[in-house]
């Protein structure tokens, strides 16, 4: 499954929030949106899971404008796994909150089927919460809820994941669990994520945002620059892969030079005079 996004413009409350924006996702990769807060990933993701129609442009998932789809149509090959805020529904089993994401399939009298319950029995097992499918949802530690929340988009069986900030409020045993459950999925990803070090030890590419426009956008170490880590993210760093081959960033220890603007300029434009 291929995402493309093309020219996205959005404003709200007469506000621009995204310009000019485009970016690719190839048929099994994990895409990365990185970038301060306030920079519009959060917004972005919104108009790819058709949360949020845009002011121009348009979002592609395997050809079809999302728009031109119908909620169900669109539901059948996007699933969004959104921030953790602690609640959910009450009284919900977590086998239950799973089947949830059998809903888009479902014909006009809403019932499951054998296809369904394999479907729901192999997101839960895929995730590790088989052991959890008796248990109340709201009991749920944070990494045991996201886990449910992923094999709830799993058992959707979408061609795209889209993913906000799947990590939040996580321990580090719980983050890795998760992000190496999302790379054994092989479908198409598109997470935001807060953490540069996941961000390059998870994605295939990299889509940088800063101030609602895509500034930097390609393979981890193309995009992970100082110069670019300088500019958009104001600190002293550099990407590098390890023999382990994963690749790391490695912060500096010293503050950020007094004259940033100009030293980002000798980096950013070498033949600058």
């Amino acid at each position: 499954m291929k995402l493309t996004v093309e020219d996205l413009h959005i404003t709200l409350d007469r506000r621009p929030v995204l310009r000019d924006v485009a970016l690719e996702a190839r048929p099994g990769d994990v895409v990365g949106l990185v970038g301060p807060n306030g920079s519009g990933k959060s917004t972005l993701l919104r108009t790819v899971y058709r949360s949020l129609r845009p002011r121009r442009g348009v979002v592609r998932v395997d050809g079809d404008d999302v728009w031109a789809l119908s909620s169900r149509g669109a539901a059948r090959r996007t699933a969004a796994v959104l921030q953790d805020t602690g609640g959910g529904p009450a009284g919900l089993s977590v086998a239950e909150i799973v089947a949830l994401g059998r809903t888009p399939h479902h014909g006009l009298l809403g019932r499951d089927g054998a296809d369904d319950h394999r479907a729901v029995d192999e997101a839960l097992d895929r995730c590790g919460a088989r052991p959890l499918a008796d248990r109340d949802f709201t009991s749920l530690s944070g990494g045991e809820r996201q886990r449910v929340l992923l094999a709830r988009a799993l058992a959707q069986r979408p061609r795209l994941l889209v993913l906000d900030e799947l990590t939040n409020h996580l321990d580090i045993r719980a983050r890795f669990e998760l992000l190496e459950l999302i790379r054994s999925t092989g479908i198409t990803t598109l997470a935001v994520l807060h953490d540069l070090d996941l961000a390059a030890r998870l994605c295939d590419r990299l889509v940088v945002l800063h101030d609602g426009a895509v500034v930097a956008a390609g393979p981890v170490l193309e995009v992970l620059t100082p110069a670019l880590l300088r500019e958009v993210f104001g600190v002293n760093a550099d990407a590098a892969r390890d023999p382990d081959g994963v690749v790391r960033v490695t912060y500096g220890a010293e503050p950020l030079a007094v004259d940033l603007d100009s030293d980002l300029d000798s980096d950013l434009n070498p033949d600058r005079s």
